[in-house]
Protein backbone atom coordinates (compact mmCIF):
# COMPACT_ATOMS: atom_id res chain seq x y z
CA UNK A 1 0.00 0.00 0.00
CA UNK A 2 1.14 3.55 -0.69
CA UNK A 3 2.25 5.43 2.40
CA UNK A 4 1.54 8.84 3.90
CA UNK A 5 2.84 10.73 6.92
CA UNK A 6 1.33 11.59 10.27
CA UNK A 7 4.08 13.65 11.82
CA UNK A 8 7.09 11.32 11.85
CA UNK A 9 4.94 8.21 11.48
CA UNK A 10 4.70 6.63 8.04
CA UNK A 11 1.39 4.78 7.65
CA UNK A 12 -0.68 3.21 4.92
CA UNK A 13 -2.62 5.78 2.90
CA UNK A 14 -5.93 4.28 4.05
CA UNK A 15 -6.48 3.63 7.73
CA UNK A 16 -9.25 1.81 9.57
CA UNK A 17 -11.82 3.23 11.96
CA UNK A 18 -12.30 0.47 14.53
CA UNK A 19 -15.41 1.85 16.26
CA UNK A 20 -17.87 -0.56 14.52
CA UNK A 21 -16.11 -3.48 16.21
CA UNK A 22 -17.22 -2.34 19.67
CA UNK A 23 -20.42 -0.28 19.56
CA UNK A 24 -24.07 -1.23 19.00
CA UNK A 25 -24.49 -4.11 16.56
CA UNK A 26 -20.85 -5.11 16.89
CA UNK A 27 -19.67 -8.44 15.50
CA UNK A 28 -18.57 -11.29 17.71
CA UNK A 29 -14.95 -11.22 18.79
CA UNK A 30 -13.85 -13.82 16.25
CA UNK A 31 -15.08 -11.74 13.33
CA UNK A 32 -13.76 -8.54 14.90
CA UNK A 33 -10.26 -10.01 15.22
CA UNK A 34 -10.49 -11.39 11.68
CA UNK A 35 -11.38 -7.92 10.40
CA UNK A 36 -8.31 -6.37 12.03
CA UNK A 37 -6.10 -9.17 10.70
CA UNK A 38 -7.51 -8.65 7.20
CA UNK A 39 -6.65 -4.97 7.49
CA UNK A 40 -3.10 -5.78 8.53
CA UNK A 41 -2.70 -8.23 5.64
CA UNK A 42 -3.95 -5.53 3.25
CA UNK A 43 -1.30 -3.06 4.41
CA UNK A 44 -3.33 -0.98 6.86
CA UNK A 45 -1.09 0.33 9.64
CA UNK A 46 -3.24 3.13 11.12
CA UNK A 47 -6.07 2.11 13.44
CA UNK A 48 -8.30 4.73 14.99
CA UNK A 49 -9.99 4.07 18.33
CA UNK A 50 -11.10 5.82 21.53
CA UNK A 51 -11.75 4.93 25.15
CA UNK A 52 -15.45 5.64 24.51
CA UNK A 53 -15.83 3.11 21.71
CA UNK A 54 -17.95 0.58 23.55
CA UNK A 55 -21.60 -0.44 23.84
CA UNK A 56 -22.58 -1.14 27.43
CA UNK A 57 -21.92 0.73 30.65
CA UNK A 58 -18.84 -0.44 32.49
CA UNK A 59 -16.86 -1.56 29.43
CA UNK A 60 -14.93 1.62 28.62
CA UNK A 61 -11.91 0.84 26.48
CA UNK A 62 -13.48 -2.22 24.82
CA UNK A 63 -12.15 -1.18 21.41
CA UNK A 64 -8.68 -0.35 22.72
CA UNK A 65 -8.34 -3.76 24.35
CA UNK A 66 -9.54 -5.51 21.21
CA UNK A 67 -7.04 -3.66 19.00
CA UNK A 68 -4.21 -4.31 21.45
CA UNK A 69 -4.87 -8.06 21.23
CA UNK A 70 -5.39 -8.14 17.47
CA UNK A 71 -2.29 -6.11 16.56
CA UNK A 72 0.14 -7.45 19.17
CA UNK A 73 3.61 -7.76 17.70
CA UNK A 74 2.77 -5.73 14.58
CA UNK A 75 4.27 -2.39 13.58
CA UNK A 76 1.17 -0.19 13.63
CA UNK A 77 0.04 3.21 14.83
CA UNK A 78 -2.94 2.97 17.15
CA UNK A 79 -4.43 6.43 17.45
CA UNK A 80 -6.74 6.70 20.42
CA UNK A 81 -8.81 9.55 21.84
CA UNK A 82 -9.99 10.88 25.18
CA UNK A 83 -12.63 13.38 26.17
CA UNK A 84 -15.90 11.59 25.43
CA UNK A 85 -17.92 9.01 27.31
CA UNK A 86 -20.81 6.60 26.80
CA UNK A 87 -23.14 5.93 29.73
CA UNK A 88 -24.50 2.80 28.04
CA UNK A 89 -27.85 4.21 26.92
CA UNK A 90 -26.68 5.12 23.42
CA UNK A 91 -25.82 8.71 24.30
CA UNK A 92 -22.44 10.46 24.23
CA UNK A 93 -20.96 12.81 26.81
CA UNK A 94 -18.09 15.30 26.57
CA UNK A 95 -15.46 15.98 29.22
CA UNK A 96 -12.47 18.13 28.27
CA UNK A 97 -11.34 18.79 31.83
CA UNK A 98 -7.53 18.43 31.91
CA UNK A 99 -7.70 16.18 34.96
CA UNK A 100 -10.10 13.84 33.18
CA UNK A 101 -7.98 13.78 30.03
CA UNK A 102 -4.88 12.83 32.00
CA UNK A 103 -6.72 10.04 33.82
CA UNK A 104 -8.17 8.84 30.52
CA UNK A 105 -4.73 8.75 28.96
CA UNK A 106 -3.35 6.70 31.84
CA UNK A 107 -6.17 4.18 31.44
CA UNK A 108 -5.60 3.98 27.67
CA UNK A 109 -1.88 3.39 28.22
CA UNK A 110 -2.73 0.44 30.46
CA UNK A 111 -5.28 -1.05 28.06
CA UNK A 112 -2.99 -0.69 25.02
CA UNK A 113 -0.05 -2.10 26.95
CA UNK A 114 2.42 0.55 25.79
CA UNK A 115 4.81 2.92 27.51
CA UNK A 116 3.71 5.84 25.34
CA UNK A 117 0.69 6.27 23.05
CA UNK A 118 1.77 6.97 19.49
CA UNK A 119 -1.03 9.43 18.75
CA UNK A 120 -3.42 10.75 21.40
CA UNK A 121 -6.31 12.92 20.25
CA UNK A 122 -8.73 15.24 22.00
CA UNK A 123 -12.02 13.65 20.98
CA UNK A 124 -14.15 16.80 21.02
CA UNK A 125 -13.90 20.31 22.48
CA UNK A 126 -15.91 20.68 25.67
CA UNK A 127 -17.97 23.89 25.65
CA UNK A 128 -17.74 24.01 29.46
CA UNK A 129 -13.93 24.00 29.47
CA UNK A 130 -11.67 26.60 27.82
CA UNK A 131 -10.21 24.91 24.76
CA UNK A 132 -6.70 26.07 25.67
CA UNK A 133 -6.96 24.18 28.98
CA UNK A 134 -7.82 20.92 27.20
CA UNK A 135 -4.93 21.46 24.80
CA UNK A 136 -2.73 22.16 27.81
CA UNK A 137 -3.41 18.64 29.04
CA UNK A 138 -2.00 17.31 25.77
CA UNK A 139 1.08 19.48 26.28
CA UNK A 140 1.57 18.02 29.75
CA UNK A 141 1.17 14.46 28.48
CA UNK A 142 3.81 15.12 25.83
CA UNK A 143 6.18 16.59 28.42
CA UNK A 144 5.65 13.55 30.64
CA UNK A 145 6.44 11.17 27.77
CA UNK A 146 3.05 9.47 27.93
CA UNK A 147 2.17 10.34 24.35
CA UNK A 148 4.45 10.77 21.34
CA UNK A 149 2.21 13.04 19.28
CA UNK A 150 -1.08 14.89 19.67
CA UNK A 151 -4.18 15.25 17.54
CA UNK A 152 -7.56 16.95 17.54
CA UNK A 153 -11.00 15.81 16.48
CA UNK A 154 -14.18 17.71 15.65
CA UNK A 155 -12.50 21.12 15.62
CA UNK A 156 -12.66 24.29 13.55
CA UNK A 157 -9.85 26.27 11.93
CA UNK A 158 -9.49 28.67 14.85
CA UNK A 159 -9.05 25.80 17.29
CA UNK A 160 -6.46 24.18 15.03
CA UNK A 161 -4.43 27.39 14.97
CA UNK A 162 -4.66 27.81 18.75
CA UNK A 163 -3.54 24.23 19.32
CA UNK A 164 -0.72 24.63 16.81
CA UNK A 165 0.59 27.62 18.77
CA UNK A 166 0.58 25.58 21.97
CA UNK A 167 1.71 22.21 20.64
CA UNK A 168 3.94 23.24 17.74
CA UNK A 169 5.14 20.34 15.60
CA UNK A 170 3.69 17.87 18.09
CA UNK A 171 0.23 18.58 16.66
CA UNK A 172 0.25 16.06 13.81
CA UNK A 173 -3.38 15.31 12.95
CA UNK A 174 -6.93 16.61 12.76
CA UNK A 175 -9.80 14.15 12.57
CA UNK A 176 -13.05 15.73 11.37
CA UNK A 177 -16.18 14.50 9.67
CA UNK A 178 -15.69 14.91 5.92
CA UNK A 179 -17.34 13.12 3.01
CA UNK A 180 -19.23 13.73 -0.24
CA UNK A 181 -22.24 14.51 1.95
CA UNK A 182 -20.31 16.76 4.38
CA UNK A 183 -18.01 19.11 2.51
CA UNK A 184 -18.16 22.08 4.88
CA UNK A 185 -14.88 21.03 6.50
CA UNK A 186 -12.84 22.05 3.49
CA UNK A 187 -11.43 25.10 5.31
CA UNK A 188 -9.95 22.82 7.96
CA UNK A 189 -8.61 20.45 5.31
CA UNK A 190 -6.92 23.32 3.47
CA UNK A 191 -5.43 24.64 6.71
CA UNK A 192 -4.04 21.22 7.56
CA UNK A 193 -2.48 21.03 4.09
CA UNK A 194 -0.84 24.43 4.62
CA UNK A 195 0.52 23.40 8.02
CA UNK A 196 1.56 19.89 7.04
CA UNK A 197 -0.89 18.31 9.47
CA UNK A 198 -2.54 15.00 8.54
CA UNK A 199 -6.28 15.27 7.93
CA UNK A 200 -8.20 12.12 8.88
CA UNK A 201 -11.77 12.16 7.56
CA UNK A 202 -14.13 10.17 9.76
CA UNK A 203 -17.29 8.71 8.25
CA UNK A 204 -15.65 9.31 4.83
CA UNK A 205 -18.23 7.32 2.86
CA UNK A 206 -21.23 9.47 3.75
CA UNK A 207 -23.33 10.45 0.76
CA UNK A 208 -22.71 7.52 -1.58
CA UNK A 209 -25.32 5.03 -0.33
CA UNK A 210 -28.14 4.22 -2.69
CA UNK A 211 -29.98 1.52 -0.77
CA UNK A 212 -33.33 2.85 -1.98
CA UNK A 213 -32.32 2.57 -5.64
CA UNK A 214 -32.72 -0.36 -7.97
CA UNK A 215 -29.17 -1.43 -8.81
CA UNK A 216 -30.26 -2.05 -12.41
CA UNK A 217 -31.65 1.47 -12.74
CA UNK A 218 -29.00 4.19 -13.22
CA UNK A 219 -31.50 6.99 -12.50
CA UNK A 220 -30.39 8.87 -9.42
CA UNK A 221 -27.07 7.10 -9.01
CA UNK A 222 -24.20 9.14 -7.63
CA UNK A 223 -21.14 10.04 -9.72
CA UNK A 224 -19.21 7.62 -7.54
CA UNK A 225 -21.40 4.77 -8.79
CA UNK A 226 -20.91 5.93 -12.38
CA UNK A 227 -17.12 5.87 -12.05
CA UNK A 228 -17.26 2.59 -10.15
CA UNK A 229 -19.21 0.90 -12.93
CA UNK A 230 -16.68 2.06 -15.50
CA UNK A 231 -13.78 0.79 -13.38
CA UNK A 232 -15.45 -2.41 -12.21
CA UNK A 233 -14.86 -1.58 -8.55
CA UNK A 234 -17.06 -0.60 -5.61
CA UNK A 235 -18.29 3.00 -5.21
CA UNK A 236 -16.78 2.92 -1.72
CA UNK A 237 -13.35 2.32 -3.23
CA UNK A 238 -13.85 5.20 -5.65
CA UNK A 239 -14.93 7.48 -2.81
CA UNK A 240 -11.81 6.72 -0.78
CA UNK A 241 -9.61 7.26 -3.85
CA UNK A 242 -11.34 10.63 -4.28
CA UNK A 243 -10.42 11.52 -0.70
CA UNK A 244 -6.79 10.65 -1.39
CA UNK A 245 -6.79 12.84 -4.50
CA UNK A 246 -7.73 15.96 -2.52
CA UNK A 247 -4.39 16.42 -0.77
CA UNK A 248 -1.32 14.41 0.26
CA UNK A 249 -2.23 15.07 3.90
CA UNK A 250 -5.56 13.20 3.66
CA UNK A 251 -5.69 9.72 5.21
CA UNK A 252 -9.28 8.45 5.33
CA UNK A 253 -10.27 6.11 8.15
CA UNK A 254 -13.37 4.21 6.99
CA UNK A 255 -15.02 2.01 9.56
CA UNK A 256 -15.19 -1.73 9.04
CA UNK A 257 -16.74 -4.72 10.76
CA UNK A 258 -16.08 -7.38 8.10
CA UNK A 259 -12.84 -8.59 6.50
CA UNK A 260 -14.29 -8.08 3.01
CA UNK A 261 -15.10 -4.41 3.60
CA UNK A 262 -11.69 -3.52 4.99
CA UNK A 263 -9.95 -5.32 2.12
CA UNK A 264 -11.96 -3.32 -0.39
CA UNK A 265 -11.22 -0.04 1.40
CA UNK A 266 -7.49 -0.78 1.49
CA UNK A 267 -7.39 -1.23 -2.28
CA UNK A 268 -8.44 2.40 -2.73
CA UNK A 269 -4.84 3.35 -1.99
CA UNK A 270 -3.85 1.91 -5.37
CA UNK A 271 -6.75 3.40 -7.37
CA UNK A 272 -5.61 6.43 -9.36
CA UNK A 273 -8.54 8.45 -10.70
CA UNK A 274 -8.14 10.26 -14.00
CA UNK A 275 -8.73 13.97 -14.46
CA UNK A 276 -11.92 13.17 -16.36
CA UNK A 277 -13.18 11.00 -13.51
CA UNK A 278 -12.30 13.59 -10.88
CA UNK A 279 -14.20 16.21 -12.88
CA UNK A 280 -17.37 14.22 -12.22
CA UNK A 281 -16.82 14.14 -8.47
CA UNK A 282 -17.25 16.86 -5.83
CA UNK A 283 -14.64 19.61 -5.67
CA UNK A 284 -13.51 21.73 -2.78
CA UNK A 285 -14.86 25.27 -2.75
Amino acid sequence: MRRRLIGDFEVGAVGMGAMPLSVEGRPDEERAIATVHAALDAGVTLFDTADSYHWHAGEAGHNERLLARATRGRDVLIATKGGRGRPGDGSWTVNGDPRHLKRACEASLHRLGVEAIGLYQLHKPDPRVPFAESVGALCDLLDEGKIRAAGLSNVDAGQILLARRELGEHLVSVQNRFSPAVLDGDAELRLCAELGIAFLPWSPLGGIARSALDEADPVGETPFHTVAKERGVSPQRVCLAWHLSLSPVVIPIPGASRPSSVRDSAQAAELELSAAELALLPRLS
